[in-house]
């Protein structure tokens, strides 16, 4: 967003300093809009989410604001129950949709379709690599990583098992743990005497993840510091009261899902001792 031009001398003083401060407050609501958005849409592409043509056309490649988010991703049209991907596109600057080779598409603008954000799982890789040298072309910068974003299987034996086990046992932060807050996760109910044992993520059609941590979190007096020792990865249907009900083999979770599953995992495990300046900012949620 660019600056105010500067006031002349035949502007009204007090006038053009109050157009200051309000470009500066609208400018600071912005940038805290468009990074909660950024997490929305990544959000949206992890949990499959997939809009009406007409919604988004009004709502995301026309939107005064997230048109700029969207111009810098990869688009894909699916079959209306939303599972599979019939081709890729863009949007470009002036609106219009391209496919991989920057040649224009026509979009449909009936209920034929579903419009969804393609995970990496789901992209062919000519197209990843189509698309991603014509993002390089016009120097645009993926607002997530979508375009080789870092994907993950299960591993044999692991179909049949009801919770992921290859962490199990191992010590992480607290301040480690508060990332995956950004990553669709939420802290479970805290517990007798005030302690958040574990922390949830919904994965789609009524299942959910539990991660157990111990010694546990204690509301009103969290130390980003403290070492937390992080049990199995317990996926199942939601219970009444937001707990995991019946459990699920992993194998019957969506690709995304497990890859998403493992992938954050495999981030907080990897930050042993650090937590970014992002984590702090839900620290008053704890």
């Amino acid at each position: 967003m660019a600056d105010l031009p500067k006031p002349k001398k035949t502007d009204d003083a007090a006038l053009s300093a109050r157009a200051i401060e309000r470009f500066k407050l609208l400018k600071k609501d912005a940038r805290t809009i468009a990074a909660q958005q950024v997490l929305r849409l990544e959000s949206a592409m992890c949990t499959q989410r997939r809009w009406h043509p007409h919604a988004f056309r009004a709502f995301l490649a026309t939107h005064p604001l997230l048109r700029h988010l969207v111009q810098r991703l990869v688009w894909g049209t699916y079959s209306t129950d939303g599972e599979r991907l019939l081709a890729c596109f863009r949007v470009t600057a002036d609106g219009a949709f391209t496919d991989a080779g920057d040649n224009a598409i026509d979009l449909p603008g009936d209920d034929s379709v579903r419009i969804g954000v393609p995970h990496a799982l789901d992209l062919a890789s000519a197209d990843a690599a189509a698309f991603g040298q014509l993002f390089a072309d016009y120097e645009l910068l993926q607002p997530f990583a979508q375009i080789g974003r870092d994907t993950h299987h299960l591993e044999a034996g692991e179909r049949g098992e009801h919770a992921l086990r290859r962490w199990e046992g191992r010590s992480v932060t607290t301040g480690a743990l508060l990332g995956l807050l950004n990553r669709g996760w939420r802290r479970g109910e805290a517990q007798d005497g005030g302690s958040i044992w574990d922390f949830r993520k919904p994965l789609g059609a009524g299942a959910m993840a539990s991660l157990g941590i111990a010694p546990g979190i204690v509301v009103g007096m969290m130390r980003e510091g403290e070492v937390q020792t992080v049990g199995p990865v317990l996926v199942g249907r939601v219970g009444q009261w937001d707990t995991l009900d019946t459990s699920v083999a992993l194998g019957a979770l969506p690709a995304v899902a497990v890859s998403e599953l493992i992938r954050d995992m495999e981030y907080v495990c990897a930050l042993p001792g650090r937590h970014s300046d992002t984590d702090r900012t839900h620290d008053a949620a704890i």
